[in-house]
């Protein structure tokens, strides 16, 4: 497969985590027993954060909320790179490895706090963005400008 394939994939993989994400974990139903407790005392217990009143419930709602704003732009951005690499071909690998260290450093991260179900996603958008690092073609742009390059 070519690289913008792999891309593709890694872009609706990203924003099917990016929903999954909102729908179930910011957005989901906290269950009775010792989670609804947890989540009751954190809703709770106001203090002072720079001058706003603030809980350690809307901090878990902010940040998962901020998770979900980067996977979606994560997923454009996959997506993007996909068309860049039809042009671009290799200038666009440091981006992708820099992507695929990040998904790995977020699979285990999900592994040592959460569950199994994003750490698989993760290691598939990893995948997807290391087989498109390990297929982008060097392009004719690129090659003509290397070969502008090398005349002046």
């Amino acid at each position: 497969m070519k690289a913008a394939v792999y891309l593709r994939i890694a872009s609706v993989l990203t924003f099917v985590h990016a929903v999954l994400h909102t729908v179930g974990g910011v957005f989901g139903k906290v269950e009775p027993g010792p989670a609804s407790v947890a989540a009751a005392a954190m809703q709770a217990n106001q203090f002072l954060v720079l001058g706003a009143p603030r809980t350690y419930w809307m901090f878990l709602r902010g940040m998962g909320l901020a998770v979900t704003i980067f996977l979606t732009i994560e997923a454009v951005v996959f997506w993007q790179l996909g068309t860049l690499t039809k042009t671009h071909g290799r200038g666009v690998r440091p981006m992708l490895m820099a992507f695929v260290v990040a998904y790995l450093a977020m699979a285990v991260n999900s592994y040592e706090y959460f569950f199994l179900a994003p750490v698989i996603t993760e290691l598939l958008i990893a995948a997807c963005l290391g087989m498109a690092f390990a297929t982008v073609k060097e392009t004719e742009a690129t090659e003509a400008g290397r070969a502008v390059g090398a005349l002046g």
